[in-house]
């Protein structure tokens, strides 16, 4: 399938959020010290404002909220910016379509290729969340199949570069490997690989989720947007991967066909997780349905009823 570079995304224009957040000084000034209102509902009071002569209007959340009114209200504010968040099933494919890309440029070309410079802005994806490999730049080709790396200098985006082949200017496919390690903790976490702290420290992506593994709490390191709607043991496998994928020795990280190995059997959990929630809910209906009728609860669903839902599970769902 061919993409089209106009209507293709990349995988950190649907990881990062689309809201912004505003001081109060920056809302104060937007709605010209809250002068005019244009309404009030249930948990906050609407006022008129202008963002770069764009006229918007600015709901602000009234002290007097409950909890349920600051849920309801985060709900809106992400439905009217129509922020959708990839689930984990999308996730999983996103990451296996691209491992799967680059196991073919390691071991499916003769001889081998090295991407070189794998990372979210070069993963496209099609309407459909198909994902391809794109920019081969900065690829490079072993002259043969017998050798082990390419002597280059080094070159890549600050972030995703394997720190030997930064010190060695040893290019390997192990170097791909940590790249997409990088990759794959961006689609677990939907951090920024990079952050700037306090002191203008920089943080890697890798040195904080390892810090989060240790904490022992799966939900804290999977994106939070995500509401915990996953199973566990496939986001801790996938964590594994990654985390092993960006080990600083490049002998301690797997191969890309492991990768895709291991990619697939977390995909495989998370649709019988999904396969299992939907018989549920399916025998859960069954039942209501035999009580309002009269009949016994115990009965068992029927067959067509249950060929539905193996039906919906066989297909992609996409958010």
């Amino acid at each position: 399938m061919k993409i089209k570079p106009d209507a293709a995304k990349n995988i950190s224009e649907l990881l990062e959020s689309k809201q912004r957040q505003y001081s109060l000084d920056e809302i104060v000034k937007i709605t010209n010290n809250f002068d005019r209102i244009l309404g009030r509902g249930g948990f906050g009071t609407v006022y008129h404002g202008f963002i770069e002569n764009n006229q918007v209007a600015v709901k602000m959340l009234s002290l007097s909220s409950s909890v349920h009114g600051y849920q309801q209200f985060v709900a809106e504010a992400r439905e009217n910016n129509g922020e959708k968040c990839l689930n984990w099933e999308d996730r999983l494919r996103i990451a296996l379509n691209a491992a799967q890309g680059l196991e073919y440029l390691h071991n499916g070309c003769k001889p081998p290729i090295i991407h070189r410079d794998v990372k979210c802005t070069n993963i496209l994806l099609d309407e459909n969340f198909h994902a391809k490999l794109a920019d081969f730049g900065l690829s490079k080709c072993f002259a043969a199949d017998g050798d082990t790396h390419v002597s280059t200098i080094v070159a890549g985006t600050p972030g995703y570069l394997d720190p030997e082949y930064t010190t060695s200017n040893r290019l390997t496919g192990k170097s791909d490997v940590y790249s997409f390690g990088v990759v794959l903790l961006r689609i677990i976490t939907g951090q920024a690989v990079i952050i700037i702290g306090m002191e203008d420290m920089a943080s890697h992506i890798s040195q904080r989720v390892k810090s989060m593994v240790d904490e022992g709490d799966i939900t804290k390191v999977v994106d939070s947007r995500l509401q915990g709607d996953f199973d566990s043991n496939s986001a801790w496998r996938a964590v594994e991967i990654a985390v092993a994928s960006v080990s600083a020795i490049s002998a301690e990280r797997p191969y890309m066909s492991d990768i895709v190995k291991e990619l697939k059997e977390c995909l495989a959990a998370e649709l019988a997780r999904k396969h299992n929630t939907c018989e549920l809910q399916n025998e859960d209906l069954v039942r209501e349905s035999i009580t309002h009728r009269g009949g016994k609860a115990g009965s068992p669903p029927r067959q067509s009823l249950q060929k539905s839902v193996a039906e919906q599970v066989g297909n992609v769902s996409r958010v």
